[in-house]
């Protein structure tokens, strides 16, 4: 150990002797400064702006550091840069100037040379390692609440690649005598490594090797905190390989062996790397330490509880992919590891999940356009063999559309890329879906692995008897969205419900539904209806009621015996932009506890879009607790449709392109038992109505100052347990067409997962949220960040540069 400690000191002072050290030392630092300074001020800058551009500063020790355009993955990207530029003269120069010789003659063992050198590499690779803790500290200071375990895991992750770096040029320098051949060599090996991964992944067993050797990605889980035993180990096998090859290609230099002898030591040496990264990578062998804060790179508790259950018992993912569906991708062989890596978290609490691959090709359903428009005149298996060559794959590995229709049926499934989870001799289905995530999260993972364990699931019942709003149907006044879609990820069968329907005209409300949905009936409803719903209510069952304006005939003796009524006419709300009869009320205290998401600062001042609202007035005399969920803005809404008794407003929302306050608007009305058409005319503050056959008239009047509830909650005691009760005055809000066009400005989608897990007491979906970041703002302001600039771009370096010139002169003079 003495020698090797001499050799490395030695080592070092070569590299501090020569200008090349100091150098990239001070260029290093340069690139740290600029790349953290700059990020650090584009936060400054927007924090000082304010506005909603602070609602979206979340978690800025990831974006600053460990993010895809953060310091370390910068700083990353180029190291190949700076690594063989030093060690392209550690051996090639001792080669070169004939001083391999005298190391041959003398004493010290090769082993000794290599771990040496190898050493005084690791020392300055440190020296690196310092500089970038020097943004590190600034960070923990500059950032509030900075990720400490996050910056720690990086710096693991920053010296590992660094030790692997050098372990490859050291080896590259021991085969020349040309330094610039050697530092050239580096660059290529590096990146053959970093290239490998991507090569031979449609075989598997050459997959499996070309992944585990390759270097791309392998700092990706120590960027997010997370350090796993594969990574730190894969680093070592990596050093073990470059520092066996070079001390068997310098002791070939020493003695005389034949050929294959020399050449079964280095096959040797990569074979036994291999078979320790494969060990090593087993599912059940590797170990985590999860350092962020909030254990981002963890499953929840509740996810975590449900793997448990599981137990030992065998879960199995079949993969079915449609080569011919838009997410085919997935389940293709060349991305196998990325699937897995897809799973990883859950492996890593049950380790023993086991997997099995089918790929197909079949007609898809779900496309969004004509498959067979694009492919004119060819048929299923034209399309399937053309797509095959374009991609270079043989279509022996695809089944046709006869074998997996024999197999399993799929078209339920439309054909789709899905998972099918087996467990104990159930089974259930795991979807992607249409939206930038794709991929299942938690709370649908474990919404999946939920139906394996338990006999029944939540069942939400519609009612379809008289025009109620459909399950199954894609119209914009439908409901298929946010119940039956299996596309959408919030979807109430997506997220651990059942949905059912229900005619209350020819079948009684089952015992079991966890809810009742009645949606905008467009008739009144019978009296075996409403004897039921209100023996269903008096039984403590919960319930959801949407209206509509015009609805109020249908609906308020129903709603009488709750202490809630649809008040007349149809609120309005007046806009620059948008129709009068699109209201945006706000969420209230009592909503957004409803759901974790709702309580979130960028979610809970978001108004909900209703398209056509009938106002609720309630009065608490059925001894039920009645709060509202949804409120209108005083001074916001500017009009309320008061309607005559004797007519029924069934439809008076505005086309989506009207303004406030110009136009005409078409009112569909009814009265005496027959419907016409009428023209209202906007005067000042009143609107006339004139139709034909009709001698009534309905007036605008002026209610800015009013405050309007358009979603009222009840609750009560009843049989041991809270019976839960919601009334909407718009039945559009859960629509297809409201969801369908989903922008971050409103919380439609939010609202009614949060409603409808309300209902069924917070059990499903499941709750996979973590605790905001606490990250969220920097303790800096652009001016101290010039300042900071300054300092860390001219003033260190600087300083660095003149001790160096200080340190060669002297030692040029000795």
């Amino acid at each position: 150990m003495r020698l090797i400690l001499k050799i490395a000191k030695a080592e070092l002072r070569n590299l501090f002797y020569s200008p090349i050290a100091w150098f990239l030392t001070i260029a290093f630092m340069v690139e740290c400064a600029l790349n953290y300074t700059s990020l650090l001020k584009d936060f400054a800058s927007q924090q000082e702006m304010g506005g909603m551009g602070l609602q979206y500063m979340s978690q800025l020790t990831h974006s600053v550091f460990t993010s895809p355009d953060g310091l370390f993955a910068g700083i990353m990207q180029n190291l190949y840069l700076y690594i063989p530029l030093l060690t392209m003269g550690l051996i090639s120069r001792e080669i070169n100037g004939s001083t391999i010789s005298l190391l041959y003659s003398s004493p010290v063992k090769i082993r000794e040379i290599v771990f040496g050198k190898y050493l005084a590499m690791i020392a300055y690779s440190f020296i690196l390692l310092l500089v970038i803790s020097i943004f590190m500290v600034a960070g923990v200071f500059d950032i509030k609440s900075a990720d400490s375990g996050m910056l720690l895991a990086a710096a693991l992750g920053f010296y590992l690649l660094l030790c692997a770096y050098s372990a490859i040029g050291l080896f590259m320098s021991s085969l020349t005598s040309y330094q610039i051949v050697a530092a050239v060599s580096t660059f290529v090996m590096i990146g053959v490594l970093s290239y490998i991964g991507t090569l031979w992944q449609n075989v598997d067993f050459v997959r499996d090797l070309t992944y585990f050797l390759s270097l791309s990605g392998r700092t990706h889980h120590m960027l997010g905190g997370l350090i796993t035993t594969k990574d730190v180990i894969y680093f070592i096998v990596i050093v073990y390989i470059f520092l066996g090859l070079t001390i068997y290609k310098l002791q070939s230099g020493r003695e005389t062996k034949a050929w294959y002898v020399s050449a079964g030591r280095y096959i040797a040496i990569v074979i036994s790397a291999l078979i320790i990264g494969y060990i090593t990578s087993l599912p059940s062998l590797i170990g985590y330490w999860d350092t962020t804060a909030n254990q981002d790179n963890t499953l929840t508790p509740n996810a975590q509880q449900i793997i448990k259950e599981l137990g030992h018992d065998k879960l199995e993912v079949t993969v079915y992919n449609n080569f011919l569906d838009n997410y085919s991708w997935f389940g293709l062989p060349e991305q196998r590891n990325e699937y897995l890596e897809r799973w990883e978290p859950y492996l890593r609490f049950k380790p023993d999940i086991d997997f099995h691959y089918v790929n197909y090709y079949d007609r898809p359903l779900a496309l969004g356009y004509n498959l067979f428009g694009s492919y004119k005149g060819k048929t299923i298996k034209q399309i399937a063999e053309q797509r095959a060559k374009g991609s270079d794959l043989s279509m022996k590995m695809f089944e046709t559309p006869e074998q997996i229709q024999k197999e399993i049926d799929l078209k339920p499934e439309l054909n789709r890329f899905v998972m099918k989870l087996t467990y104990k001799g159930k089974s259930t289905f795991l979807r992607v879906f249409n939206d930038q995530m794709v991929w299942p999260g938690e709370t649908e993972v474990s919404a999946a692995l939920k139906r394996l364990l338990q006999a029944n699931m939540p069942v939400i019942a519609f009612v379809n008897d008289d025009g109620e709003r459909k399950t199954g149907k894609k119209g914009d006044r439908e409901y298929k969205t946010v119940t039956t879609d299996k596309t959408f990820r919030y979807a109430l069968i997506n997220q651990g419900f059942d949905v059912d329907t229900l005619s209350l005209n020819t079948q009684d409300i089952p015992d079991n539904i966890k809810a009742l949905v009645i949606a905008d009936p467009q008739s009144e409803l019978s009296a075996v209806a409403i004897q039921k719903i209100k023996a269903y209510i008096a039984k403590g069952g919960n319930l959801l009621i949407a209206g509509e304006p015009g609805r109020q005939q249908v609906l308020n003796p129903l709603l009488a015996t709750l202490g809630v009524q649809l008040t007349n006419g149809m609120v309005e709300q007046q806009s620059e932009d948008y129709a009068p009869t699109l209201v945006l009320p706000y969420l209230t205290k009592t909503a957004i506890g409803f759901s974790k998401i709702l309580d979130k600062p960028s979610v809970d001042t978001l108004p909900v879009s209703m398209n056509g609202v009938a106002g609720l007035s309630y009065h608490d005399i059925t001894g039920f607790h009645m709060q509202p969920l949804l409120i209108t803005k005083a001074g916001v809404v500017s009009n309320t449709m008061r309607r005559n008794p004797d007519l029924d407003l069934v439809n008076a929302k505005d086309d989506a392109n009207a303004t406030s306050g110009g136009g005409l608007r078409m009112v569909t009305m009814s009265g005496g038992g027959g419907f016409a058409t009428a023209t209202p005319v906007r005067v000042g503050g009143m609107v006339k109505i004139g139709a034909k056959g009709l001698a009534k008239r309905t007036t605008l009047t002026s209610a800015s100052n009013e405050v309007f509830n358009t979603v009222v909650a009840l609750t009560r005691q009843i049989n041991g347990k809270e019976q839960r009760i919601i009334v909407s005055g718009d039945a559009d809000l859960f629509s297809n067409s409201e969801l369908g066009r989903y922008t971050p400005q409103v919380a439609n989608f939010y609202f009614s997962t949060a409603l409808f897990s309300w209902l069924d007491y917070g059990q499903f979906p499941i709750d996979a949220s973590r605790p905001d970041a606490k990250d969220n703002r920097v303790t800096v302001s652009t001016d101290h960040v010039s300042f900071l600039k300054i300092v860390y771009i001219y003033i260190l370096p600087g300083l660095i540069l003149i001790f160096a010139a200080i340190f060669l002169i002297r030692r040029k003079r000795k």
